[in-house]
């Protein structure tokens, strides 16, 4: 990704054992354009991923019965057309409460 947006890159990441691993931190440390937080233990509201995914969610709630296939479909149709909704994935990421302060264009 560093290479493509020839950027720095910010990294937020959970406290999954692999996430949090030396070879992990030895990864992070030797990049000098990635900085790394870790959200606190338990703290869905800080990750703004969790936002969509019960969007997604709710609109599934009575679909029980539908077949896997189709439950797949359905779920890559509702994601699809969050991506058309930027002013909603805004309020997702405003949900977490967290500043979203991007770094101006390199020149």
């Amino acid at each position: 990704m560093h290479q493509l947006v020839k950027a720095p890159i910010v990294l937020v990441r959970d406290r999954l054992n692999t996430h949090a691993s030396h070879t992990m931190r030895e990864l992070i440390e030797a990049r000098k354009w990635l900085t790394a937080f870790i959200l606190p233990s338990h703290a869905p509201e800080l990750n703004a991923v969790e936002y969509p995914w019960a969007h997604v969610k709710r609109s599934l709630a009575n679909l029980g019965s539908v077949a896997i296939d189709r439950l797949e479909s359905l779920i890559r149709n509702r994601l699809k057309r969050l991506q058309d909704r930027p002013d909603l994935l805004d309020g997702f990421v405003a949900g977490t409460g967290l500043a979203l302060n991007l770094p101006p264009p390199s020149p």
